[in-house]
């Protein structure tokens, strides 16, 4: 079932006010906004944050089952709240049904008083849609477009197929394109799009919608969220999806993104299980490596298509990289000591870094800061603590007067507001945990600090991936990182020599430096016992490379 008009009296009666939210939220994308579904307790009145390059826009949805009731009148108090707390520039109340005679007066004298706050009734919904365009198909990169052919012929063969691309290299518009292309061969079919977080798929309905025509429907399920249609284009989380599946839904194609997740046994292996067996399955991911070793190979084969971060910045897919490793902090009089023991990763750790102050962290990113043009950066920050602490020194300075913190014990609200500013370039720094790993694209971002190490090779693909993403103006990506970890180092020296191998056969080039060549020189020398020192848990036991530099610490 398809509906050439999201906005009619006969769909609204069929649907709820999550549906509703959300055909307002595939709108504003038609209409060329960025958008975050932020509806839900705390979010002060903004059910929609839409922003389109500094323009910021607070939808506040009102949904009645009948048209011939009215808004409730609490809407216009809710939206001014909104309009205050996320400094917009427009603020509107969406609805299925009309303003109250006393809620149109009050909402007249505001806009009279130059305040920018208006009202979209289910006719204005209705004509908007209709003139608004189907997206045209996406304009694919070359290793796209081959990352296309190569699934389709997988799944066409085994129904199974692979999708490894680096975050900034588009998996979303690849899986998209797939996507759109099944639909345009099976008009009427059931594609499921999964992913463990409500927050991806939420981020994962608001992609895929600019990507696929008017007329496919589309529907988020998650927790208490249920659809009552599940026709078209269903995005999920996978602990939600399993009953609908177990209660009858059969979809005719399956996708699951971030399927680095996917294991032997957990959620997915149940939904997959409850498939019908010739049900084509993709899995995409950014990041293909578990914690447990599982090989997700074993459940959809070996890869159509991969491309690493390497790769990707040798080609010029990805933002070029001025990458430096600060060493300064390794403890070069205590390798003689370390040489003639056998140390777990955690004890060499512990022994090999000196701690680094913050001050000179500070020092080093203000003078990236100085040299790079419109600045927009991220620091990845060990704790919550230590961002706080970090805050308290960088907002001081001018630059940084507008410097933010984001992490997930904020209060909802506030999260929101501090990406919403980020987004619309109204707050240059951001001081961050871990949110901002998975499913965060701010494009325009060029400067990467970590002012504290993460020990997960995943987490730290996913961080530096904050920025490499290509955007207009921006020449290059500066990445300051202040290493304390071996894991580190064996991962940027094997990213330095993988880009450098790849470049040679290009104009394309990124620099990667240790800021300390004696630490490259280290690696280079314990190569042979570390194996793939990256992926080593804390407990994997090392000797220490007997070396004329170790010994002697120059």
């Amino acid at each position: 079932m398809s509906h050439s008009n999201l906005f009619t009296e006969e769909r609204i009666t069929s649907i709820g006010p999550h549906e509703f939210r959300r055909d307002i939220h595939r709108l504003m994308r038609l209409l060329d906004f960025d958008v975050i579904d932020s509806d839900g307790a705390g979010d002060r009145g903004a059910d929609l944050i839409c922003t389109r390059g500094e323009e910021v826009w607070i939808i506040q949805s009102k949904y009645k089952k009948s048209p011939k009731g009215s808004c409730p009148d609490e809407a216009l108090k809710q939206a001014l709240d909104a309009h205050y707390e996320f400094n917009a520039h427009h603020t509107v109340i969406a609805s299925s049904a009309p303003l109250s005679r006393k809620a149109l007066l009050q909402l007249q004298q505001h806009k009279a008083n130059g305040l920018q706050i208006g009202f979209w009734g289910l006719s204005d919904l209705r004509s908007y849609w209709e003139k608004v365009e189907s997206p045209e198909p996406w304009e694919l990169r070359c290793y796209q477009k081959e990352a296309v052919t190569q699934i389709q012929e997988d799944l066409a063969t085994s129904n199974r197929a692979l999708l490894f691309l680096a975050t900034g290299l588009g998996k979303t518009v690849v899986a998209g394109e797939v996507i759109r292309n099944f639909f345009e061969r099976n008009k009427e079919a059931k594609v499921l799009v999964l992913a463990d977080r409500v927050e991806l798929i939420q981020q994962l309905l608001s992609s895929l919608v600019a990507m696929l025509p008017k007329t496919v429907t589309a529907q988020l399920i998650s927790g208490a969220d249920k659809s009552s249609v599940l026709s078209g284009l269903t995005v999920a989380t996978n602990q939600s999806i399993l009953p609908l599946i177990d209660n009858g839904y059969a979809p005719d194609f399956v996708v699951i993104d971030e399927c680095h997740h996917v294991g032997g046994e957990n959620t997915y292996s149940d939904i997959l299980r409850s498939l019908r067996e010739d049900t084509p399955i993709l899995g995409v991911t950014a990041t293909p490596w578990r914690s447990d070793k599982y090989d997700i190979r074993k459940t959809f084969g070996p890869p159509s298509y991969e491309c690493g971060i390497a790769e990707g910045m040798a080609q010029g897919y990805l933002a070029k990289v001025n990458y430096q490793l600060f060493c300064d902090n390794i403890d070069w009089d205590v390798i003689p000591q370390l040489s003639e023991n056998e140390y777990t990763v955690k004890d060499l750790n512990r022994r090999l870094f000196i701690p680094q102050r913050d001050q000179q962290i500070i020092d080093r990113l203000i003078e990236t800061w100085n040299e790079t043009v419109h600045p927009r950066g991220v620091i990845f920050c060990q704790s919550i603590q230590h961002a706080e602490e970090l805050h308290k020194q960088v907002s001081r300075m001018e630059i940084w007067r507008d410097a933010k913190i984001l992490h997930s014990k904020l209060h909802r609200a506030d999260r929101l507001s501090v990406l919403t500013d980020f987004r619309a370039g109204r707050c240059p720094l951001i001081l961050a945990i871990d949110i901002l790993n998975e499913g965060v694209d701010v494009p325009d971002v060029n400067i990467i600090c970590f002012a504290r190490v993460t020990h997960s090779r995943k987490i730290f693909m996913q961080q530096l991936g904050r920025g490499l993403r290509l955007a207009e103006n921006k020449e290059f990506v500066s990445v300051l990182d202040f290493v304390a970890d071996l894991r580190r180092l064996f991962e940027t020296y094997k990213m330095q020599i993988d880009v450098d191998g790849a470049a040679e056969v290009v104009s394309y080039r990124s620099s990667i430096q240790f800021t300390d060549e004696r630490a490259a020189n280290l690696i280079d020398e314990w190569i042979e016992d570390a194996g793939d020192l990256s992926t080593a848990h804390d407990e994997y036991k090392l000797n220490f490379p007997e070396s004329q530099l170790g010994i002697s610490g120059k």
